[in-house]
């Protein structure tokens, strides 16, 4: 069946073909060189490849494995008679099964994830597990004590390259669909959702409906509607303000916090703007390491909502 997501279409099938840290690199090679992959945590943002490793390292070892996605599929009974019926059995293949749970944060840490470790446990000789997680310290620690941990996190002198990499693959893939394209304007949309190459490929496909991609996509790239933003945040209106930090989460945090500093003198009295300012400041910087950007946006709109004084 012909695949008509491009995330889907142009995923990589082995560790090589990954776009990854040289760190991680290795360490993926060394598993699937050795033909062994021990149960893992893989953790980082959204869209950075951490199932697609997942995927890629079983394929290249010829691994029997099933997908479960703990944001979808998280109760227990359902956990439980998917892992039992595919644990339990023995690969025609041979050699040991696994399983990918993706978005294992999302499963509940007072009873889905104390199951998960009993499954572990009984299934071990069998299976393995490979987690895949946005969150890692949303899992308790008795997964993390039976979980390599591996940390999708991208050394800032290796940021360059990686981005120039997946630049030309995207080149590629644009080329391949046929879709007409101004390598300034794709620069800037992998720039911004850089290193989220999910993200950058579905916006790619999606705005490729038109037939080309140019510099018309940007003003829908970089504007972010902060006026209507600011405009719920003088009425006091928290649902709204709520609504709007939900439909644009995707956008990175601290561009967000920057905006609304930017658009602080159109819509704030004055003598309150310092005030704002060091707001804003506190809940950028917690931003670097929150578990949660929503509720850390959310909490930094209602304190902005709060104290300071609109025009």
């Amino acid at each position: 069946m012909e695949t008509f997501l491009w995330v889907e279409k142009y995923r990589p099938n082995a560790i090589r073909d990954c776009i990854l840290p040289d760190n991680l690199k290795k360490t993926f090679t060394e598993f699937v060189n050795d033909k062994h992959i021990p149960n893992l945590i893989l953790s980082g943002g959204p869209g950075v490849g951490k199932t697609t490793v997942a995927k890629a390292m079983l394929e290249e070892i010829g691994a029997t494995y099933m997908m479960i996605n703990g944001s979808e599929e998280s109760g227990i009974d359902i956990l439980r008679t998917k892992i039992k019926n595919f644990a339990s059995t023995v690969s025609l293949e041979g050699g040991r099964k696994y399983i990918i749970l993706d978005e294992a944060d999302y499963l509940n840490a007072q009873s889905t994830q104390p199951a998960l470790r009993g499954f572990m446990e009984e299934f071990h000789k069998n299976c393995g597990f490979i987690l895949t997680c946005n969150y890692k310290n949303r899992l308790i620690p008795p997964l993390h004590s039976r979980c390599s941990i591996v940390d999708f996190i991208i050394p800032k002198e290796q940021k360059p390259k990686l981005a120039q990499d997946f630049f030309i693959r995207v080149q590629n893939i644009l080329n391949k669909e046929k879709v007409k394209f101004d390598p300034k304007a794709v620069a800037e949309l992998l720039n911004k959702f850089f290193p989220d190459w999910r993200r950058v490929l579905n916006e790619l496909q999606r705005y490729s409906a038109s037939g080309i991609i140019d510099a018309g996509i940007l003003v829908n790239i970089s504007d972010s509607n902060i006026n209507e933003l600011m405009h719920s945040l003088r009425e006091k209106e928290f649902t709204n303000v709520r609504k709007w930090i939900v439909q644009n989460l995707d956008n990175d945090p601290v561009r967000i916090f920057r905006r609304v500093y930017d658009s602080l003198y159109d819509f704030l009295d004055g003598s309150t703007i310092p005030h704002a300012v060091v707001i804003l400041a506190d809940y950028s910087y917690k931003s670097a390491f929150v578990a949660d950007q929503e509720i850390n946006l959310l909490a930094c709109m209602t304190e902005l909502m709060g104290q300071v004084k609109f025009k």
